[in-house]
C-alpha cells in the first residue's frame, strides 16, 4: 500500500518568502505529500495565498497550522473557542503542568508539543497519557533537537522520549513525527524520519504510521469537521429541502 508521508510542523521563515519557498519545495522533493506551517493568527490573506501558490507549483498539499502558547487553562479555552474554526491543525505548546492538563483533554486541541529542549518543563506523564486518552489528541515529537543535540544533552532527549513514547503506546495516543525546523539542513526524508524513531523504541511499522497516517488522519479529520456539511461527527448534510 502506498503512503502518503506529511510533515505537520515545518517552520519556514514566513518574512522571507525565498526561504519559505526553498523549504516547501525541498519538502517536495525529499518525498511528503503533505506539509502544515504555523501561522501567525493575523496572517494576512494575501501571504496566505502564496503560500498555497508555492504548494501548488511544488504538487504538495498544504495545511495551516496555529501553534498556542497559553499560560494558564482559561487562556487555552479562549483561544480554542475563537481559532478553532479558522485552522486546520490546531498545536499546543505545553510549557505549564495545568496547560498540558487542560490541553490533553480538550477535544478540540490535535497536538500536544513539548519543549524538547527544557528536560524540566516536560509534562507527559501517565496521568497526562490517560486525559489525551479520551480525546483524539496526538503526541508530537520534532526531529530537530534530535539531530541537533550531542552528547549527553542527546543522550537525556532520548531516555525522556523512550519514556514518554512507551507511555503513548501505553494508552493508545497516537504519535506524529515532524521535523519541527526552520534549517534546510536539517530536513530529512520520511524513512529516514522513521529511522530516527529506532533511537527511541518506536517500532518501524509505528515509526511509518507516525509520519504517514497518524499526521494525514488529523488533516482529514478537521477538513471534514471544517466542511459546511458538517453537522456532527457521523452526521453529515446530504440535501437540504424546504422542510429543513
Amino acid at each position: 500500500m502506498k503512503r502518503t508521508y506529511a510533515d505537520l510542523h515545518l517552520r519556514p521563515n514566513l518574512n522571507d518568502f525565498e526561504h519559505t519557498k526553498q523549504m516547501i519545495t525541498k519538502a517536495a522533493k525529499l518525498g511528503y505529500h503533505l506539509i502544515a506551517i504555523p501561522l501567525p493568527p493575523n496572517v494576512s490573506e494575501e501571504n496566505l495565498q502564496k503560500m498555497r501558490g508555492i504548494c501548488r507549483e511544488a504538487k504538495i498539499d498544504f495545511a495551516t497550522r496555529l501553534n498556542l502558547k497559553p499560560t494558564t487553562p482559561d487562556e487555552l479555552t479562549r483561544n480554542l473557542r475563537k481559532f478553532r474554526r479558522k485552522y486546520e491543525t490546531i498545536a499546543v505548546i505545553c510549557e505549564s503542568k495545568n496547560v498540558a492538563r487542560q490541553a490533553a483533554k480538550d477535544r478540540r486541541v490535535d497536538i500536544l508539543n513539548f519543549p524538547l529542549y527544557d528536560y524540566h518543563g516536560r509534562f507527559f506523564d501517565l496521568a497526562e497519557a490517560e486525559l489525551a486518552s479520551g480525546s483524539l489528541t496526538a503526541f508530537e515529537i520534532d526531529a530537530q533537537p534530535i539531530l541537533a543535540l550531542e552528547g549527553p544533552a542527546r543522550s537525556r532527549l532520548l531516555s525522556n522520549l523512550r519514556r514518554e513514547t512507551e507511555t503513548a503506546k501505553a494508552f493508545h495516543i497516537p504519535i506524529i513525527l515532524s521535523s519541527g525546523t526552520s534549517d534546510l539542513m536539517l530536513m530529512r526524508r520520511p524513512m529516514d524520519m522513521a529511522a530516527l524513531a529506532s533511537l527511541f523504541d518506536l517500532e518501524n511499522e509505528q515509526a511509518l504510521q507516525a509520519v504517514s497516517e497518524n499526521p494525514v488522519g488529523i488533516v482529514k479529520r478537521n477538513r471534514g469537521k471544517l466542511n459546511s456539511t458538517f453537522v456532527a461527527p457521523g452526521i453529515r448534510v446530504v440535501r437540504r429541502g424546504k422542510d429543513c
